[in-house]
């Protein structure tokens, strides 16, 4: 089992990369967010999962072995596979999801192409009691909406998905209250038009 590559990015395309290590390129499939930041040429290393069909054999790659371990735990509920999973990762920070399955609320999952109703409350009722006592990149959890109310109130203007994640992710973590949340990111969306 491959569960840590490190090596050099010799590509990469809409939805994966190619980790260069000792004469090898590994396939590795990657976030959305991830594959923006990275470059050719630069040395990287991933948490892997090795995702094993029949007839095929994908590799995955994560930033944290807690990205990973919650990965795992995801394509461990019946109907999300690892490319749902992987969309899961990328709708909003890790500390978010987990906060909205703890708190019960699916709509954060419903926001995935591919999952609907039932199999966001499937993963929610699943994963509650998997997810309390994993740590989340030593964040302490706080179950308050933050800024998945923002989300909804800049998707509601219009903004796709990816637009609003973006603009959230540029959001300093330290500033809690919902409306400047909203203006700042509203201002990161501004600049981009």
């Amino acid at each position: 089992m491959i569960s840590f590559l490190g090596g050099i990015i010799k590509q990469k395309s809409e939805k994966s990369a190619t980790l260069l290590v000792n004469g090898v390129g590994y396939e590795i499939f990657l976030n959305q967010l991830t594959l923006e930041k990275l470059k050719v040429g630069e040395a990287r290393e991933f948490f892997c999962h090795l995702h094993v069909r029949e007839d095929l054999m994908e590799l995955y790659g994560f930033n944290s072995a807690e990205e990973k371990g919650f990965f795992e735990l995801l394509i461990s509920v019946s109907g999300i596979g690892p490319k749902s999973a992987m969309a899961v990762l990328a709708v909003a920070k890790l500390s978010e999801i987990q906060k909205a399955i703890l708190r019960g609320d699916p709509s954060l999952l419903r926001k995935v192409s591919g999952i609907g109703q039932k199999i966001a409350e499937r993963v929610v009722v699943e994963l509650k009691n998997k997810i309390e006592s994993m740590p989340i990149g030593g964040e302490k959890i706080d179950l308050s909406y933050g800024s998945n109310g923002a989300f909804e109130a800049l998707q509601g203007l219009g903004y796709s998905a990816e637009e609003v994640r973006l603009a959230l992710r540029a959001v300093s973590p330290e500033i809690e209250d919902e409306n400047e949340i909203i203006k700042l990111a509203l201002k990161g969306l501004g600049k981009k038009k």
